[in-house]
């Protein structure tokens, strides 16, 4: 019942650490994606610190709220500024040669059979003035649509009528009127758009800043759910030691055969465990000794399990290259490294 317990909470462990590097890396791929410098600020920010900020910055539901809110606000000036456009239009319709521009081109009646092969969109003041009363957001967003328009009409006429009959003539002296007018209308436009760029620069810098500080929230959450993994790989280091018997002359000896056979890199992990008991093991040095006598048993049996499992990876893949272990086997193992690496005196961990 013990080893089937032992076996349950390793299995836990293995999907509680699952979940937690996926989080690690919605939060890594987030911070890597951010502008250098206001990543180098976040990181010079104590926790302290991002705490205090969190509580002066919006979430990120209050942002898009308020970004719709500025939205409308903004679409709201700018159909106000459409309405007084419309004054503008009003005086051109008013105009004693503005007649006739004021319906759709009759086309078939004056039979004009060539109109829609030179003019590829036709417009006229009427056309217009209606796309200006429609609501819903259906008709024109801004006010330089408006204008591009009035301009369509005069130069459309302009196009497929001879520059020197009446119609060209009349088309030409009212574009001259309306840019006039628009020249004086300008300001009132920019001075919108200017304000809107400027909203939006401020918006995406607050939202950014809330993005931070969610993503900031969630690698302390992910830290102090580390802590508790750390916690739990105590308490079954603890258990497997307690599990451990002595290790006999023979198996100790198998254990040094075996790992001569292992490659380079498992080799290498191998003195890792070794060197994690012993902080004054050099396992990186040219020529290393070791001693399997001297080893206690708890590293003797991690060193054990490792190389048994890695020899059994290595046989499997000895007949096909480049095949990878098994993704479960490999996550258990590491587990159980990290079972026997957390030491008695528990280190706290800080993800930044």
């Amino acid at each position: 019942m013990e080893s089937f317990n032992f076996k349950n909470r390793v299995d836990e462990l293995v999907s509680k650490v699952d979940q937690l590097e996926q989080k690690g890396q919605v939060i890594g791929s987030f911070f890597s994606s951010v502008n250098k410098k206001q990543n180098d600020v976040l990181k010079g920010n104590s926790t302290t610190k991002d705490k205090d900020k969190e509580k002066h910055v919006p979430s990120v539901k209050k942002q898009l709220l308020d970004a719709s809110r500025r939205d409308a606000a903004a679409q709201k000036r700018m159909q106000d500024l459409i309405r007084q456009f419309g004054t503008i239009l009003r005086q051109m319709t008013q105009h004693k040669w503005a007649w006739p521009f004021m319906q759709p081109v009759d086309v078939e009646g004056l039979g004009l059979n060539d109109y829609y092969e030179v003019i590829d969109k036709p417009m006229d003041f009427n056309t217009i003035k209606n796309q200006m009363e429609l609501q819903d957001g259906i008709g024109y967003k801004h006010v330089r649509e408006v204008c591009a328009d009035v301009r369509l009409v005069f130069k459309n006429a302009m196009k497929y009528n001879d520059e020197r009959s009446d119609v060209h003539v009349m088309a030409k002296t009212l574009l001259e009127k309306f840019e006039e007018k628009w020249l004086q209308f300008l300001p009132k436009v920019t001075e919108e758009e200017t304000r809107r760029e400027e909203e939006e620069a401020e918006a995406q810098l607050a939202m950014q800043i809330a993005q931070e500080a969610a993503h900031a929230k969630m690698a302390r959450d992910l830290s102090n759910e580390l802590d508790e993994i750390d916690a739990h790989l105590e308490e079954l280091r603890e258990m497997v030691v307690k599990r451990c018997r002595k290790m006999s002359s023979a198996e100790k000896r198998n254990l040094g055969i075996d790992l001569a056979r292992l490659s380079a890199e498992d080799l290498s992990r191998a003195l890792d465990i070794v060197a994690q008991a012993n902080p004054s093991f050099q396992a990186n040095a040219d020529e290393v000794e070791l001693d399997i006598n001297a080893q206690s048993e708890s590293t003797l049996w991690r060193l054990n399990f490792f190389v048994r499992d890695a020899l059994e990876v290595q046989s499997k893949n000895s007949g096909s290259m480049g095949v990878d272990e098994n993704p479960n086997n490999k996550r258990k193992r590491e587990l159980c490294d990290a079972i026997a690496k957390v030491s008695k005196k528990k280190k706290s961990k800080k993800l930044i």
